[in-house]
């Protein structure tokens, strides 16, 4: 899905403060900017733990003021400091959790977040970190998005400039961050969004929602470095992941994805003053029935000049996918932009190695690229994908794309 990041998220500039210790007393030798201890503000020993904040885990009760006071505690608290989300059912609204912290702060999360359906609450997302360094969010629970009850509210595919429905989980401005074992389930939008971070780690992530919810897309970042995603299985409506504009450093891998839009580079090139797209690796992933596979895609009428340069691709496998190897010069979603041929993105040295599987279409490998900007520098050793239907033989199609082909596709020609 294209979005512009600067879109999809809206500016906090409100954090809670905790409240001061019960009874009214002091010891300001003691004492922090978050009010509480030098080691973990109000909570003993350094973990707040929120259903002693006033939390209630049947799934009903409003936690909201819980939760943004933990964060207040631990992030204004020195040493390490963890917010506890122990088993149960936590209704809350969004929740919006600013640094910089004084020491480092775990999220730990054993029981399930439920986000509420009231739209009116949101100003923007749901959970927003912003301007952390050494954060953490790990555990068994769940972030519960609770979308089919808005996804009907969703006009993004009939129009740009559509609302935007809240994402989960939005990292902005995080520096050494890890993402791990969590599940995030049914988004009201995306379920991850990752903006000028550096250096975040995602492993062990499950990430669910319905082949047909509108604009879920999995893992969504853009403008940042570093970022890993390691043996993480997703299955969503839209993109299983999207790396956006000004991404670079990106290691994917062990990933598996389906339902879904596949793996995109993209969408390139929709506002002015998009950054380039470099260092990109995808390799040891498996797509299952996803709509696309590895793309790369980009808007005719592009609006910013950017490149998306050294990719490489290794040891993916498909499974009955639609759209196996696609770069897309023309992207169009929906038919509401502009088709002028007058592409800005140059798309450069992309290499495809040892990718195997079937194809639910004949055409296994499509590049569309752009006359005016044709595509260089592309490599295909030991592609092998076959059409898994009958009476068609495996194609591939190519226009306006310099490709060497090893040990590939005997129909791999272009002009």
């Amino acid at each position: 899905m294209a979005f512009t990041d600067n879109a999809m998220r809206a500016l906090f500039l409100l954090v809670l403060v905790c409240a001061a210790q019960a009874g009214g007393k002091k010891d300001d030798a003691k004492k922090d900017d978050a009010g509480g201890d030098a080691k973990g503000g109000s909570c003993p020993g350094g973990t707040c733990d929120i259903t002693k904040l006033g939390a209630s885990g049947d799934g009903k009760t409003d936690s909201t003021k819980a939760l943004q006071e933990a964060w207040a505690s631990a992030c204004g608290g020195s040493g390490k400091n963890t917010i506890l989300i122990p088993k149960g059912d936590y209704l809350t609204g969004p929740l919006n959790y600013t640094g910089p912290c004084k020491g480092d702060v775990t999220i730990q999360v054993d029981g399930n977040l439920l986000a509420s359906t009231d739209l009116s609450l949101y100003k923007g997302n749901w959970i927003e970190i912003l301007r952390v360094e050494n954060l953490v969010i790990t555990g068994k629970g769940t972030l519960d998005g609770q979308g089919p009850s808005v996804w009907s509210k969703n006009s993004c595919a009939k129009k740009y400039d559509c609302k935007i429905l809240p994402n989960s989980l939005v990292l902005d401005f995080i520096t050494k961050g890890e993402v791990s074992g969590i599940t995030l389930l049914n988004s009201k939008f995306f379920h991850m969004n990752v903006f000028q971070c550096k250096d975040v780690v995602i492993k062990d992530v499950t990430v669910t929602a319905p082949g047909d919810s509108p604009n879920t897309d999995g893992i969504h970042m853009g403008d940042s470095s570093g970022i890993s995603i390691v043996n993480t299985v997703i299955g969503v409506g839209d993109d299983c992941i999207s790396i956006g504009p000004g991404s670079t450093k990106i290691n994917i891998t062990g990933v598996t994805c389906g339902p879904g839009h596949g793996i995109s580079i993209g969408s390139l090139g929709r506002y002015k003053d998009e950054k380039d797209v470099t260092d990109v690796s995808v390799k040891d992933c498996t797509l299952k029935k996803s709509t696309n596979g590895l793309r790369i895609k980009a808007y005719e009428d592009a609006a910013s000049v950017l490149t998306a340069s050294k990719i490489h691709y290794e040891n993916v496998k498909m499974e009955d996918v639609a759209n196996p190897i696609i770069i897309d010069m023309k992207y169009c979603p929906n038919k509401i932009c502009t088709s002028s041929g007058a592409s800005k993105v140059t798309v450069k040295d992309v290499s495809f190695k040892n990718i195997t599987g079937t194809s639910s279409t004949p055409e296994a490998v499509s590049l569309l690229c752009s006359d005016k900007i044709p595509c260089s520098g592309v490599t295909m050793d030991s592609v092998n994908v076959e059409y898994s239907g009958k009476n068609n033989k495996t194609m591939a199609v190519c226009k306006n794309a310099k490709v060497t082909a090893t040990a590939s596709l005997k129909e791999l020609e272009c002009a």
